[in-house]
């Protein structure tokens, strides 16, 4: 077997026992208030997501997650590098952001750089500035990086760490999380801005 295609199994075996674990452990619908906001394309309990992290923001302060998530807010893991994934998505999230401003729900996007070594506060700035007036960039060391990427089950890998231009394989999903109660939803890749913006509203409405 080619490395390229064991590391692909090992991705795809990776992807799947977390998916399982995932599903395993769904909540009740009737035991969730939440339960009409959700999509139902994603199972498990996303409470089971999430935890206390330490970071920095682009501003050079350390923060933590009670400084980040004061209100309703959407946090996405990538890096500013990212040819195509990271600004498509985050530019979802933000036209998603637009459009509750819009309905009068005041959301925050969060952007977290899980490459630490070229995102410095000075880059995450630039990138968020240009994605959403909004939008906070967090950084750190690898070690709190990592742990934030755990607390949220998260994965990401450097191709080639010896390339200066390396690429870094990660997973794509944005996490709708509230203060004191943690991550309430999970977005994939394909929700558009309108059902993020109407689901989003929904868990507003809900938690009220």
């Amino acid at each position: 077997m080619t490395r390229i295609a064991a590391l692909g199994l090992a991705l795809f075996v990776i992807a799947a026992a977390v998916a399982g674990g995932y599903f395993l452990l769904r909540p009740d619908p009737g035991q969730d208030r939440f339960a009409a906001c959700r999509s139902g394309g994603i199972g498990g309990d996303p409470s089971l997501i999430g935890g206390p992290f330490t970071l920095v923001s682009e501003t050079g302060r350390t923060v933590t997650e009670a400084d980040v998530i004061t209100g309703p807010t959407l946090l996405y893991f990538g890096y500013t590098f990212c040819p195509d994934v990271c600004p498509l998505d985050n530019a979802r999230n933000a036209a998603a952001v637009d459009l509750l401003d819009a309905q009068g729900y005041e959301v925050t996007p969060v952007f977290i750089s899980v490459d630490p070594d070229r995102d410095t506060p000075e880059v995450l700035a630039e990138f968020t500035g240009y994605m959403h007036p909004r939008m906070l960039g967090l950084t750190g060391s690898p070690e709190q990086v990592k742990a934030a990427s755990r607390a949220y089950r998260t994965f990401y890998q450097v191709q080639d760490p010896e390339d200066d231009y390396y690429l870094i394989d990660h997973s794509t999903f944005t996490y709708l999380a509230f203060p004191g109660l943690g991550v309430l939803e999970v977005f994939s890749r394909g929700t558009t801005p309108e059902e993020m913006a109407e689901r989003v509203a929904c868990f507003v409405d809900m938690r009220d």
